[in-house]
């Protein structure tokens, strides 16, 4: 189990022995709230349909590229998204994106991480939603840092995390703003003010 994180907070991304992680992968993960009893008496439980994007900002802020379920591979080749889970069932991560950090653009200062409901269910039907970060160039992917997302509420989308270029490396900072939007490109604005 890697740190766990508070919102606001960052960690530098460095392996152990203080050399910096290459190859990264970023799990998002959430569970349903369960149905209220139905007519017979049974509980049903929810699915809840959340989309994993990333935004790859330049250092004034401004958009060059994304990842989500319409563009599963950067333009630079660096991020590949592993596909959509349309329900959040199952342990782990839900969506995951891969990032290879020494192979993104030059031109990239940020990538930000959100989370969005295509299906416009809200965060009151999600429960247990985390961000985390592993380590995918060590046997074994161990976490690296954990983002407990604690707040529901009536929004459909999250700022969850983000990772920035910096000179000494790359580093994770949690983030957890909510925001409003079925889709990436409904969530810039909401991004780059988290910036």
């Amino acid at each position: 189990m890697g740190l766990s994180l508070q919102k606001g907070q960052s960690l530098s991304l460095t392996k152990q022995d203080g050399s910096a992680l290459t190859r990264v992968r970023l799990g998002l993960g959430w569970d349903a709230v369960a149905a209220k009893r139905g007519l017979f008496g049974g509980r049903k439980e929810a699915e809840v349909d959340l989309d994993a994007s990333a935004i790859f900002f330049d250092a004034q802020g401004t958009p060059i590229d994304y990842v989500w379920f319409n563009q599963l591979r950067s333009k630079d080749g660096s991020a590949q998204h592993t596909g959509d889970n349309l329900t959040g069932a199952g342990e782990g991560d839900d969506e995951t994106i891969r990032i290879d950090l020494s192979a993104v653009h030059p031109a990239v200062a940020q990538i930000v991480f959100v989370i969005s409901s295509y299906s416009r269910q809200t965060f009151d039907s999600v429960k247990n939603a985390f961000c985390r970060v592993v380590d995918d160039s060590t046997a074994g992917a161990p976490e690296v840092v954990r983002y407990e997302l604690t707040e529901s509420g009536p929004h459909t989308a999250m700022v969850m995390a983000k990772v920035t270029r910096g000179s000494a490396g790359w580093s994770f900072s949690a983030i957890g703003e909510r925001a409003n939007g079925r889709t990436v490109q409904d969530l810039v604005a909401p991004a780059a003010a988290a910036l």
